[in-house]
């Protein structure tokens, strides 16, 4: 179903269809798509779900199944693919024919845990690769949620962090990557014998790393398979440290693993991530970071090319000082199609381009080259279109269309749209005319700061319009052009507003410097920074009414809005929102992931008198006193990154100083406020 409005509100936001990653098949001729991920009807109350098949040459689609249980399609041959049926705390592994709409599908097999995240790699002599993740028990085995026995007494004990992670308390079960062959006997797949073995059976390890760790953080290739994990003997709420392990294979019916090699990088000894197998699967491409108590450090390219030598790693870009000498953040890794190059996602000023590279460090003497043709926009995941087909597909969003799917040549560059969901925006009655960007000075005028614009769809530039203030979280993260189904600056756009989205001190995607220097400053240059962007606005702007503006934030942009009601530009605003915010800098010991306020403040509060004076310095709740703006705080139950207490806080102080203002619970919501956004 296509949504076609005039007027984009939130509810054409959270009922317009929502279309998954799409991903060819090996020739290249369709198009695997999650479809029609989520559908919500107000009028029922109820979502709607489909898998679909898009032709790449005529862009029709075809809709293959309705069932809601259906969920992660996965070529397996040029016409087939499998995918994850999950009923009754069960999972059973289905094959489905692309050709053969509504027909019914076959099952491989069925397990008594729930798998999620499979993936599949054709190993030759008719035989496919598959794995999968899944919860695990202490002993090595496939969770079964069927066998939770309840207990007399809700007490939970703890002797050691974590305790409780993300949106859940942390219990005894494990996630662990699954590996097994798939073959076709007959009509139809079967799993060979022994089953699904667990590849990290016996060890201390656990892949997917929570709390989001997903399909990205492993692969499967010709030779074996690769997975992340942190470091079993450094405590995962002090320390980000996540190393990559290699299990060699051969044919993926191997009763007992090898055991897990670990793959070490020198001085490199932070965050590990997407590692990738080159075609051949002698090869592998990774990520790694430098700080193992830093989450937000810059990424370094890194490859191991060849296997049999795990003691040979080398990055790209290296230099002396560590530094690095390409200042971007890789994000997702692609292998050309002859494993002579590679492709990589790297956010810069607001965009997420493609860049191109050779595949070995030595001879990659220049930096990355970017596509100019993806510089718009920001491209998600991508794959190469087929197998000896030098074309990449590209999945896309912007911040006016929600998804986008295309085919680059990148020997020319040239780009082929095959399908956006919402028609590049018209759909929702929104375009590319409405967003704008402007670069303005930074605190004392020593560096530029880059913002986003949105536009209403009606916009006339003779007219004045109210500003709204996006400030965004992290902090170390930024606005894009890209879509959201959170914060999506066009609904604020379409309510009248003109809306800015500052990119102030703390960023990404301007430099590794520029995101550093938030530490140990939270409420100082990324404070001035945007003291400035708002005198910018009213300098600059003149279709802008500064005299009637508000401000918005969530996470450290909640901290920031606390933080800006007891200064001066607190008065600038006529209203505040705050969601999931931090009042006291000193109970943001309260979170989960302390490795995060130990690097963001300088360490812990206890350790040394300057430290101390880091949290009190950039404690909004020191400066309640100077808090007179009507405030909305916004706040989730279920949150541990930010516990509600910081909310309730908020609101108490402002109700005691008599400031108009709203709390707005969440109690069965977490710090993203995830099902409101899924609805």
């Amino acid at each position: 179903m296509t949504i076609t409005a005039t007027k984009f509100t939130p509810q054409v936001l959270l009922s317009a269809p929502r279309r998954g990653a799409g991903v060819p098949n090996r020739t290249g001729t369709h198009l695997a798509d999650a479809g029609i991920v989520s559908q919500y009807s107000f009028e029922s109350h109820s979502k709607s779900y489909a898998i679909k098949v898009l032709d790449l040459k005529t862009g029709s689609s075809t809709v293959l199944y309705e069932d809601p249980a259906y969920t992660e399609p996965t070529w397996i041959s040029a016409t087939e693919f499998v995918f994850v049926c999950n009923r009754d705390k069960s999972t059973s592994l289905m094959v489905a024919d692309a050709t053969r709409p509504g027909s019914d599908p076959h099952e491989v097999s069925s397990f008594k845990g729930m798998i999620a995240n499979i993936k599949v790699r054709d190993i030759g002599d008719g035989t496919v690769a598959f794995a999968c993740t899944a919860p695990t028990t202490p002993s090595g085995e496939l969770h079964d949620p069927a066998e939770e026995k309840s207990s007399h007494s809700s007490a939970k004990v703890y002797s050691s962090l974590f305790v409780r992670h993300w949106d859940s308390y942390v219990g005894k079960n494990k996630n662990a990557v699954w590996y097994g062959a798939l073959k076709k006997e007959g009509d139809a797949y079967k799993l060979q014998s022994p089953g699904l073995v667990n590849a990290l059976a016996g060890t201390q390890l656990e892949c997917p790393v929570p709390a989001f760790g997903g399909a990205g953080d492993y692969d499967i290739g010709k030779s074996g398979l690769v997975f992340l994990s942190k470091d079993p003997e450094l405590n995962p709420a002090l320390w980000t440290k996540t190393d990559l392990y290699y299990v060699p294979l051969r044919t993926f019916t191997e009763e007992k693993p090898p055991t897990p090699q670990m793959v070490k990088t020198g001085k490199l000894q932070g965050y590990s991530g997407g590692p990738v197998f080159s075609h051949d699967g002698t090869s592998v491409a990774f990520k790694r970071m430098r700080h193992r108590q830093y989450e937000s450090d810059k990424w370094r390219l890194m490859l191991i090319p060849d296997l049999k030598d795990l003691s040979n790693v080398q990055e790209f870009y290296e230099t002396d000082d560590g530094e690095g000498g390409w200042d971007l953040r890789p994000e997702t890794i692609v292998w050309g199609r002859d494993d002579r190059e590679l492709y990589v996602t790297a956010e810069k000023e607001g965009r997420t381009p493609l860049f191109r590279l050779p595949s070995r460090p030595a001879e990659a003497t220049e930096l990355p080259r970017q596509l100019t043709t993806t510089c718009q926009g920001t491209i998600g995941e991508f794959f190469n279109l087929a197998e000896g087909d030098g074309r990449l597909f590209l999945n896309a969003s912007s911040l006016v269309d929600s998804s986008a799917y295309s085919i680059l040549d990148p020997e020319s560059e040239e780009v082929q749209l095959v399908s956006s969901s919402s028609k590049g925006g018209k759909s929702f009655g929104l375009s590319q005319r409405q967003v704008d960007e402007f670069w303005f000075d930074g605190a004392g005028g020593k560096y530029r700061c880059h913002a986003l614009v949105v536009k209403p769809s009606t916009f006339d530039p003779e007219k004045k319009y109210p500003l709204a203030m996006l400030i965004h979280g992290g902090p170390q993260g930024a606005w894009g052009e890209s879509w959201s189904t959170r914060w999506n600056p066009a609904v604020f756009a379409e309510q009248g507003y003109v809306v800015v989205m500052p990119n102030p001190t703390g960023s990404t995607g301007y430099g590794q410097a520029f995101t550093d220097a938030i530490t140990e400053q939270w409420g100082g240059r990324p404070y001035n920074d945007l003291v400035n962007c708002f005198e910018h606005i009213e300098g600059y702007l003149p279709y802008v009414d500064a005299q009637n503006a508000v401000a918005l934030g969530a996470s450290y942009g909640g901290y920031m809005i606390n933080w800006i009601q007891g200064q001066p530009l607190g008065r600038r605003f006529r209203a505040l929102v705050c969601h999931d915010g931090i009042f006291s800098t000193l109970a943001d010991w309260a979170t989960e992931e302390l490795f995060f306020v130990m690097h963001d403040m300088g360490g812990a509060p206890w350790e040394a008198r300057a430290r101390e004076a880091v949290y009190e310095r950039w404690d909004p709740s020191r400066r309640v006193g100077s808090w007179a703006t009507p405030q909305l705080v916004v706040h989730s139950e279920l949150d541990y990154r930010l516990p509600v207490s910081e909310g309730l806080a908020a609101f108490n102080a402002l109700q005691t100083r008599g400031v108009p203002s709203r709390l707005l619970l969440f109690p069965d919501e977490n710090h993203q406020a995830s099902k409101a956004a899924a609805i």
